[in-house]
């Protein structure tokens, strides 16, 4: 084991491509039975693998999950895209990989919501590790949109950044109201475009 400049140990890794098999029968099985009632052995099972191998590997629950999740093909990176206009960088993240139509990662946050309020190193995981890189990808898209002139001045941009995840994730998971591309326009068009012109008149 090694040590890196943070000061946290690092477990070995898992030979061959038996470590990315373990990591997507991982983000299966939250997306199937959620993060609660996911186990080593559950996992251990749908990978094939003992469960020796994964705890030499992960020491919990909560860092399996969140490596899982941060890694795993089926929930990718959104791209970052630059269409030339907020609108068309917004519909290439939205309705991509990885984005609120694609099924898997909505499925995985749905399997994570109920232990992310109380889990606080679940939580904290998952923002830096997860949430924190796409939040990364979206603030560049609003630094754009504010350098071409399409946000105005008197915008809040940190909260418009945040709108369209919001309201497709109360759509989602609130109302029941799965997430499609004609929703994410939806929200864009009458909600996100028109905020960002703020005060200005049209």
């Amino acid at each position: 084991m090694t040590v890196d400049g943070a000061g946290v140990r690092q477990r070995p890794r898992v030979e061959g491509g038996r470590e990315e098999e373990i990591l997507d029968a991982t983000v299966a099985v939250v997306a199937e039975l959620g993060y609660d009632r996911l186990t080593m052995d559950a996992v251990a099972t749908a990978a094939k693998a003992s469960k020796a191998t994964l705890y030499r590997r992960w020491s919990t629950k909560a860092e399996l999950v969140v490596d899982a999740i941060s890694r795993a093909k089926g929930c990718p990176m959104p791209e970052d895209v630059d269409t030339g206009s907020l609108r068309g960088d917004l519909i290439s993240m939205a309705c991509g990989d990885g984005g609120f139509t694609d099924e898997l990662p909505m499925s995985v946050v749905a399997g994570l919501l109920t232990a992310l309020h109380r889990d606080a190193d679940l939580q904290k995981a998952f923002r830096e590790r997860f949430i924190g890189p796409r939040t990364a990808v979206t603030n560049k898209v609003y630094e754009r949109a504010v350098e071409r002139g399409e946000i105005a001045p008197d915008v809040d941009v940190a909260l418009l950044s945040v709108t369209l995840p919001a309201v497709i994730i109360h759509h989602a998971y609130i109302l029941g109201i799965e997430p499609t591309d004609d929703l994410i326009l939806r929200v864009i068009d009458n909600v996100i475009l028109p905020a960002a012109r703020g005060s200005q008149v049209s």
